[in-house]
Parts: structure tokens; sequence; C-alpha cells
């Protein structure tokens, strides 16, 4: 039996290369492997990098589906089945649209799929595929099998999973949807283990919420200590509020925290959900973050119904105050199955029924009607935002905050990060969604 993984793109503009910042190592496809028994040959095609290989010997194909490879998911899909080749869909997007897929599949995974690959692949190996399959989120010791990458070149960062969920509930949020507002830890030892098999030294830790478990954070961060890494995760802006809780990060290794601000207005705040965020010591909380010597990697979602050319504005400008290691400025997406959806679509506002499947979607364009604006307009608010703040006066501003809290390599990834960041402004605004994928240059 020989299983193909799949991982699709998203899309790329013809004659151009794939979004490099988009090509990090595929962690999904890692655990999977780790997860299939020996007597199933694998092999890994990533869409990202390379052209689809001869199908000749493949009898099965596993392929990771999210929202934004949705269409180049079940166009790969289409192009298997009509040459016998059994296909198995799973991902977040199989999560939260799982009718949708089971049309384009001979068997879908709901949810994770540590806990039930085994069966899935005992019921491939004999012939007997179920329709659907309906995993639990949880963990597996197994540690991801990276082997799966050899040959493939992806950005310098390895990729180590400390929890799924979130425990807050916002509405535009595919995770909060996913998990039902539950957070699942990963137990500390395999985290570590998984750390000290990796070749790198710099790492993102996968996780939406790295302190939604507060002891659990604690207890992590004081065993990284003595594993002399860098790494940077995701988190929410209240860890300003916990000094113990910042020294330990930064004596772990934290140079940078992802921090979903999304909105600075209150009224934004209130109608999304994320009620944490309502804080008038918000730029305390910064400055809090900035002296523990950890840099910020701010995101925004304008769409809102507050939201117009103004609070795109007002948002860059405090980026450009705090001066913040980077940022970005983001345009809302409703995604299947959250709450967002179902009121914009109750509303009558989403433009597409299933922006993702769209004929002529592109990257960068809204897929409904802002109530204060035109939806060209935000999105064009949002890539001047992103222009502006990338442009060499303000890098180097705030490339000085950055020399005077951190290391000299710190200072090197300033540029790398924020040079290509901005390179790339320009280069995702209209690729077109699930378009030109089997052409070079990738």
């Amino acid at each position: 039996m020989r299983l193909l993984f799949i991982l699709p793109a998203i899309g790329k503009k013809p004659g151009q290369k794939y979004i490099g910042t988009w090509k990090m190592e595929p962690l999904t496809i890692s655990t999977l492997k780790a997860l299939t028994p020996p007597a199933i040959e694998t092999s890994f095609y990533d869409d990202r990098l390379e052209l689809l290989p001869d199908l000749s010997d493949i009898d099965a194909a596993a392929i990771v589906v999210e929202t934004y490879t949705a269409k180049r998911s079940y166009q790969l899909s289409d192009r298997l089945r009509a040459q016998g080749i059994k296909v198995i869909l799973g991902g977040y997007h199989v999560m939260l649209a799982p009718t949708e897929a089971r049309a384009a599949a001979d068997s879908i995974v709901i949810g994770n799929a540590e806990m039930i690959w085994q069966t899935v692949m005992e019921d491939l190996l004999a012939d007997r595929l179920r329709p659907e399959y309906t995993g639990q989120p949880a963990f597996s010791s197994v540690r991801p099998d990276r082997s799966i990458y050899r040959g493939k070149k992806y950005l310098p960062v390895g990729l180590v999973e400390t929890g799924r969920g979130c425990i807050h509930d916002c509405e535009f949020c595919a995770i909060t949807s996913a998990y039902h507002g539950r957070y699942h830890r990963r137990p500390i030892e395999d985290i570590l283990s998984d750390i000290s098999q990796h070749q790198s030294r710099y790492f993102f830790l996968v996780d939406d919420n790295l302190f939604a478990d507060r002891e659990h954070a604690l207890a992590l961060f004081r065993r990284l200590r003595d594993r002399q890494i860098k790494w940077a995760g995701q988190g929410t802006l209240m860890i300003g509020r916990d000094p113990e809780l910042l020294q330990a990060m930064k004596e772990s290794g934290c140079e940078i925290l992802l921090i979903g601000f999304e909105s600075l207005n209150d009224d934004n705040l209130t109608q999304m959900g994320k009620l944490h965020h309502l804080r008038k010591d918000r730029d305390d909380l910064v400055r809090a973050i900035h002296r523990a010597g950890i840099h910020i990697y701010a995101t925004f979602v304008f769409g809102y119904d507050q939201d117009d050319e103004q609070t795109v504005a007002e948002a860059l400008a405090f980026c450009q105050k705090h001066r913040i290691y980077t940022a970005a400025f983001n345009h809302l997406l409703p995604f299947p199955g959250t709450a967002l959806y179902d009121r914009l679509k109750q509303t009558e506002r989403l433009l597409f029924d299933k922006w993702w499947l769209a004929d002529g979607y592109h990257y960068g364009e809204l897929a409904f009607r802002p109530k204060k604006t035109t939806p060209e307009a935000l999105a064009r608010a949002c890539y001047e935002a992103r222009k502006q703040f990338n442009t060499l006066p303000w890098l180097w501003r705030r490339f000085w905050q950055v020399a005077k809290r951190s290391s000299p390599m710190l200072w090197l990834l300033f540029w790398v990060m924020n040079g290509s960041i901005g390179s790339e402004v320009s280069q995702k605004m209209n690729v077109p969604i699930g378009e030109n994928l089997d052409e070079l240059p990738k």
C-alpha cells in the first residue's frame, strides 16, 4: 500500500514564485507520518514547493485541508479519484465544513487524527474505508517524523506544538468553533522531547493561546530555561499584568510574542467578543512586555461595524508609537462554522456564499460588505498600512528600539523578517485562490 500525503497551496500569480513566508514546515504531515504503520509506504507532495509527481504507483492520498486551500484540495482530490486513487480529507476546514468535504472524498476525518489514524489506516489496508471518522482533541506521545521533509526546503524555524484550542470565545475565530472554547494542553515531557529531537534551535511554539493554562505555561517555561533555545509564540495582551510569567518566558528563550490585538475600538472588541482586551491600560501592558525584553508581533483585523479607514490609521499609529517589532493589518474573513459567518450570512452581507471556493476570489479581498465603508476601500486601507509600516524610515525607527532590548541575533532577524514581510506586501495582494499551481516557478 502506497500512501501520498498532500499539503495543498493557497495559490500564486502566473509566472511568479509562491509566497516565501508561507513556506513553513508542515507539522501535521510529519505527525501523520509518525502515526502511519510501517506496512504502508509513504511519500509527501508539498504543493507550495513542487509539481505533482507521477501517481501511477499511488494507492491512496491523505490531503490536509485549510479554508484557504479548500479549492485546491478539491481540485487535487478530483484528479486523484479520477485515476482510481482513494482520497482521505482532514484538517480544520473539514472540521468546520464536513458536509462540503464529504462530497469531495472517499473518506473524511473530522477532528484531531491522533486517536483515530491507526483505525483509518487499518481500514485502508483492508479496503473497508468508512465515509467518515471522528477524532478527539487529544495528543499522542508519538513524536513527529520529520524525515518526510527530506529534500524539501522550509523556513529555518522549527514548529513544536504546546496546546490546542483557546478559552476565549471570539466571534470570528475558527479555533473557537473547532474546540468549542476549550483548551487542551500537551504534556510537557512530550514538548521537551520534541524540541530535543529537532535540529533547529529556533522555534515557534504552536499554540493559539500559550497562557490559556497559566500553571502549565509557567511550568513549561521553567523547564525550557536550560534548553538554550530561542522561541516565539502566541498569547494575549494580559501577559503584561503577570511579571512572574513574563520573567519566566524571557528566561526560557522567548523573543517574540504574537498578540492578536484585533482592534483598538471598544465597540468592535465587544462585538467580536474579545472582552479581555477592553483595556484602559493597553499602553502600559505593551510597555511591560517590552520592559521584559520581549518583542511584539501585533495583528489586527478590520471589518467590524465601527471600522473604516480611520480605525486602520489608528492601529498603524499605535504600532508606530510603540515601535512594534512587526505587525499585520488584515481584513476580517468570515470562516465557515464561525458565529461571524452565520451573522453575516443571516444579515445578507456576504459577497460570496463560499468565498474559499468562488471563482475569481483573490487573497486580500473582502468577502463581505462592511458597514461604514466599501470592501474595496477597506482592503486598500489595510494594504496601505502594511506598506507604510514597512517603509525604510519607520523600519529604522523601530530598529533602534529593538537594538536597545535585544541581542545582535534579533537585530538580524528584525531586518530579515521585516524585509521579507515588506517585500511581499504587494506580492500577496490579489493572489488568485487555488490557481496557477500546476506550473513553475514555485
